[in-house]
C-alpha cells in the first residue's frame, strides 16, 4: 500500500517544527555525514539529545543512517528529501511576499 501523503507530510512538518532538528539537518546538509558525537561538538546539546532528534528525523525520511566502525552510526541527509530547491519553486514563501493570484 502506498504511503498516506497526509501522514508523510505531517511527519516531515513535525520533524521540522523544532529549531534544534532544523539546526541538525542544516549541519548535515552543509557537510558530509556525521555521527551524533560529531554533531554534538558543533551544537549546544548533548550527544544523547542529538541521537533522539536524529531518530525522529530518520522516521520522517529526512536523514539516513549507515553503520560505521565500532557501532558508530553516521547520519547524512536523505538524498530524496534534502536536495536544493528547484529553480522552478515559487520564491514568495521565502521572501515574505504574497503568492501570485491565478
Amino acid at each position: 500500500m502506498p504511503p498516506d501523503n497526509e501522514a508523510v507530510a505531517e511527519q516531515v512538518i513535525v520533524a521540522l517544527a523544532d529549531p534544534t532538528r532544523r539546526s541538525i539537518l542544516a549541519a548535515l546538509a552543509s557537510a558530509r555525514p556525521a555521527t551524533a558525537t560529531d554533531l554534538a561538538a558543533h551544537l549546544p546539546i548533548t550527544r544523547q539529545a542529538i541521537a533522539k532528534h536524529l531518530t525522529l528525523l530518520a522516521d520522517a525520511g529526512l536523514v539516513t543512517a549507515e553503520p560505521g566502525e565500532r557501532r558508530r552510526v553516521r547520519t547524512g541527509c536523505s538524498p530524496r528529501r534534502c536536495s536544493r530547491p528547484s529553480s522552478s519553486w515559487p520564491r514568495w514563501p521565502a521572501t515574505g511576499t504574497t503568492p501570485p493570484t491565478r
